[in-house]
């Protein structure tokens, strides 16, 4: 395929999810971009600081040598709140694109409040996402989901969009 794709937005929209739907309908790796948190990002969150730019600049630099050695295409879950966050990972892949999904700040803090202890990241944390995000509207290759739309639809949308060349 040779294209690959960052599912993104807040937390608790379902990147993880869907990642793991369309990775498997397209064959392609999935990249979980919460892995790459350093240990001290993951404390942080815990704990429900909100990381700074520099703190996820190494996870970014991760991330992107993730899209280097997938040339072949792969499916990467990642925020990617801010355009220069994303603009930093379509320098590691050409044709990157986003799958951006959309959720109101309610039925976030209540996805992310019902992982209770499963999951590293603090619910306090959700405004503070919401405060960071610069929507993608307008770049390209980014496709606009609704988050509460069911998964299998999602699935759907993203695979017919990542085999259409002309929808980028």
């Amino acid at each position: 395929m040779n294209v690959s794709v960052v599912i993104m937005g807040v937390a608790g929209c379902g990147k993880s999810s869907l990642g793991r739907a369309v990775a498997q309908a397209l064959q392609l790796p999935l990249v979980e971009g919460d892995d790459f948190h350093s240990p001290e990002s993951r404390q942080k969150m815990s704990q429900g600081v909100a990381l700074t730019d520099d703190d996820r600049a190494g996870w970014l630099d991760r991330l992107s040598d993730q899209l280097r050695q997938n040339p072949r295409g792969m499916v990467l879950t990642c925020s990617a709140l801010k355009k220069v966050y994303r603009d930093r990972l379509r320098q590691a892949a050409s044709g990157l694109r986003f799958a951006f999904l959309q959720i109101s700040r309610e039925d976030a803090k209540a996805r992310v409040a019902s992982r209770g202890e499963a999951h590293f990241f603090s619910s306090n944390l959700v405004d503070s996402q919401f405060a960071t995000l610069e929507a993608p509207t307008g770049e390209p290759g980014v496709l606009t989901l609704d988050a509460t739309v069911p998964l299998q639809q999602l699935q759907a949308e993203v695979a017919v969009w990542m085999t259409n060349k002309e929808l980028a």
